[in-house]
């Protein structure tokens, strides 16, 4: 089986890698980072414009459906660019609200997917096995949390998120914070904890080809720098270790990508849970290789690759730790 995009999944892709390549991304992140929200907004609502949110609402809400394999492709080059912001909690609210408005629960999706589509709202959220902590509270203007109980709250506000003080990150543009422990009740009930669920599978795909993006990106940088830096008068690309290192992190990469779209075709728990391993550590090898050939410039803040490189362990962990995804696929293993 072949896992190749068609002519306007791709051109899709391409349009968003321009729009974010002429963005200015890494200004964007750091401001993000610093608490200034302004310009990472301002690319936000350009990928708006593209319909990038719209592929995870139906069609009744502004959306043009669910279309995880568009999406996909999106994200990925998200992490490619380095996008800042909670672009997989926003989407998978759209992909959890979505659910809720299927099942007959109208209210919620009504209120809050047309803002979330049109990039006019971020929102954030929370759900169960999906992690303690709620990302960009303090820049979102929704936040979602759905209990173990099956019931889905919202504390809203921008500025505040309804959410505590911010908690330190490895990467300083995804700011933590513990969610409220109250909120407006929006609905409950089984329906809402198969939401939940529909949405996890949909978030954790959505950070697998972040994760996919980030590694590449990692690559490419370290590839690019390689062939510059010289040592006893050549560059150092040309030494056999460098070549191995390299050829390992790109074969890593390669393995990952079609478990990524084998998940975004069928959207099973266990293949969602596979692709979110794979491309997860592969990014993280990434980063390790590039700290490494880059040597001493690495690990400084002035050196656009940090910000990659402060991405990787984190996207790693979020919405399903690599014991997490094991867990998941070997459950389905032994049936």
């Amino acid at each position: 089986m072949r896992f190749l995009p068609t002519a306007e999944q791709s051109d899709f892709a391409r349009t968003l890698h321009g729009l974010l390549g002429a963005s200015d991304v890494p200004a964007a992140v750091r401001a993000w980072g610093s608490g200034d929200h302004g310009p990472g907004r301002a690319v936000w609502s350009r990928l708006a414009g593209t319909g990038l949110f719209a592929l995870a609402a139906d069609e009744a809400y502004d959306g043009v459906g669910l279309l995880p394999v568009e999406l996909a492709l999106g994200f990925v080059e998200l992490g490619r660019a380095g996008m800042p912001g909670p672009v997989v909690e926003t989407a998978a609210a759209a992909v959890l609200l979505s659910a809720l408005g299927a099942a007959g629960e109208e209210g919620p999706a009504k209120r809050f997917l047309p803002g979330l589509v049109a990039g006019e709202a971020l929102a954030t959220l929370t759900l169960p096995g999906g992690g303690p902590y709620v990302l960009d509270a303090d820049a979102a203007m929704y936040c979602f949390t759905v209990s173990a109980a099956g019931e889905l709250r919202m504390a809203g506000g921008t500025g505040a998120g309804g959410a505590g003080d911010l908690l330190r990150s490895t990467d300083p543009a995804r700011r933590l914070s513990r969610p409220a422990a109250e909120g407006e009740l929006l609905a409950a009930g089984p329906r809402v904890s198969a939401a939940a669920a529909t949405a996890l599978g949909w978030a954790r795909l959505m950070t697998a080809a972040q994760c996919l993006g980030v590694g590449e990106a990692l690559l490419a940088s370290t590839v690019q720098y390689v062939k510059q830096r010289t040592q006893f008068g050549t560059p150092i690309g040309g030494f056999q270790a460098v070549k191995h290192r390299l050829a390992d992190t790109l074969l890593a990469l390669e393995f990952a990508r079609p478990l990524v779209w084998a998940a975004a075709l069928g959207l099973a728990p266990w293949e969602v849970a596979a692709a979110k391993l794979a491309a997860g550590e592969a990014a993280y090898a990434a980063a390790m290789t590039a700290l490494q050939l880059h040597g001493a410039v690495g690990y400084t803040e002035e050196l656009d690759l940090s910000l990659w490189l402060r991405k990787a362990r984190p996207l790693r962990d979020a919405w399903g730790s690599p014991s997490v995804c094991r867990t998941a696929v070997l459950r389905e293993r032994d049936g």
